[in-house]
């Protein structure tokens, strides 16, 4: 499965929910619709003759001549009739069996033309179907139905939120931005963790031989001496998905939900194997058992326990190779460090003086030097300088020859 797919899974639209909701609004329409249209009045002929020439009718349909069907000639139209102290308009409608008749009804609305009285005679049947006044009666109910939908939706996604505290927290990375020559200064270090990525990449050699690959590497070292980076590097290197998160972000005030987290992102490890889970700041969750305000039932130490099946219990994790960075390796709990969980412990020291230079020549590579300067005697001059150090101490001197516009 494709990482990318993993983290952003395909939204299902609503379309059963939309369409359930326009047939039911159309229909409820067009029920209301029907109660509330009167029914044409059926007037005779007399009767027509009678309002044309009173001038209650406004606009009257005559069937053409060769437009006889099985019951006669129709004529719709629409008049005005007394209700109470009031005229309200109506419809009629009626069928004539005489040809006669039409034509005597047409001479009379010619005339009454003629006489510039206020009638239309129209081309169509005024009862037929007219889409722009169904559009126009249907667009309040397209309008409701758009914003149901969008409240359904809001609702689902609420919902959908009030749960997601569960999920894990990890941060994928996926494109190839830290490699081993970005990391200057931990020779010893890169060695050992070549044969993580020699396994990753070439598991099969291993498995031939009988021999199992440590599951988990746990790296040491003060702050700033660049545990991080060589993680990163070693997931650049490897070229495979990279999941990383602080011990942090498993604990909650909820009961269960880092548990639930741990759990997770082993979940989307397995789907995505091979793959690299770097655990930053692992103490704030390793810490041993039992040293805690709440003993053995803390949030801490369930997420602990199921950090530790995970790692090392009945379902085997192939192709998962878990990473994580600490500076207080004395506060971990013991069964974290057992052989089959993190069986490799690389101790980062701080950088000799030829450590030093190349870490001084890596952060130096974009930045613009002085001809009278010498690396190797700087090097010779920060004495105790992690990389994150010497890195500050370069993007100092920058910004003061920024400042001072050399």
């Amino acid at each position: 499965m494709n990482p990318q797919q993993q983290q952003k899974p395909k939204k299902r639209p609503d379309w059963l929910l939309i369409i359930i909701m326009v047939v039911l609004f159309v229909g409820i329409f067009i029920f209301i619709n029907d109660l509330i249209t009167p029914s044409p009045i059926a007037l005779g002929v007399e009767e027509i003759k009678n309002e044309l020439k009173d001038g209650h009718i406004s606009e009257i349909y005559i069937s053409p001549d060769n437009n006889y069907n099985a019951n006669g000639f129709t004529i719709e139209g629409k008049f005005k009739t007394m209700v109470g102290n009031d005229y309200s308009n109506k419809t009629f409608i009626t069928v004539l069996v005489f040809e006669s008749d039409v034509i005597e009804i047409r001479t009379i609305v010619y005339q009454l033309q003629d006489n510039n009285i206020d009638i239309v005679l129209s081309e169509s049947r005024l009862s037929g179907f007219n889409i722009w006044s169904f559009l126009l009666n249907l667009l309040p109910i397209i309008i409701f139905v758009v914003l149901m939908v969008i409240m359904f939706r809001s609702a689902g996604n609420q919902n959908k939120q009030a749960f997601d505290f569960a999920k894990n927290r990890a941060r994928l990375t996926k494109t190839k931005t830290v490699t081993f020559e970005d990391v200057a200064g931990a020779d010893e270090e890169k060695l050992e963790l070549n044969e993580i990525i020699d396994f990753l990449k070439n598991p099969k050699k291993y498995k031939d031989v009988g021999a199992r690959i440590p599951k988990g590497v746990m790296l040491v070292g003060a702050p700033g001496t660049g545990k991080t980076l060589l993680a990163k590097a070693v997931a650049g290197e490897a070229s495979v998905p990279f999941y990383s998160i602080s011990g942090s972000d498993f604990v909650e005030m909820f009961v269960g939900v880092g548990a639930s987290r741990v759990r997770d992102l082993f979940k989307v490890a397995k789907e995505n194997a091979p793959c690299i889970i770097f655990i930053d700041e692992i103490d704030a969750v390793g810490r041993q058992r039992g040293s805690g305000i709440g003993g053995g039932h803390d949030e801490r130490e369930q997420t602990l326990n199921q950090l530790l099946v995970e790692m090392d219990g009945f379902n085997p994790n192939i192709g998962i190779i878990i990473m994580a960075a600490t500076n207080r390796p004395d506060v971990l709990d013991p069964a974290l460090l057992r052989p089959g969980r993190f069986d490799r412990l690389i101790t980062i020291d701080l950088p000799d003086v030829k450590a030093r230079e190349a870490i001084l020549k890596v952060h130096a590579r974009n930045k613009h030097l002085d001809t009278t300067i010498s690396l190797a005697e700087v090097s010779q001059r920060i004495p105790g300088f992690s990389g994150a150090d010497i890195e500050n101490l370069l993007n100092e001197a920058a910004l003061l020859a920024a400042r001072a516009n050399r």
